[in-house]
């Protein structure tokens, strides 16, 4: 199965909730890469990789964890790159 890369944007209530932990530990759990972070606009920002099965899931986990909290997502596919190396929390640029 092919690499994909995904793109997202969160908003709602989605800083100091514990938002970027969790998808740091979904990520960790099905073995995606990339980052999350928060913006200063109040929104978190995901990129991603790994199989499509597995962004999937990736992203409907972060949901279902998280649902109470997200008002939206754009969610933008992307071509993957391979630069990560594993999953972390970013704090700036």
């Amino acid at each position: 199965m092919a690499t994909k890369r995904v793109h997202v944007y969160y908003s709602g209530r989605v800083q100091g909730v514990g938002f970027r932990f969790a998808a740091e530990a979904a990520a960790r759990k099905l073995k995606v890469s990339g980052w999350v972070k928060n913006l200063p606009d109040g929104r978190v920002e995901v990129v991603a990789e790994s199989d499509e099965r597995v962004i999937i899931n990736f992203l409907e986990n972060i949901s279902g964890e998280m649902s109470s909290y997200i008002r939206d997502a754009e969610i933008f596919w992307e071509q993957p790159t391979g630069e990560f190396k594993g999953f972390g929390i970013r704090f700036s640029d």
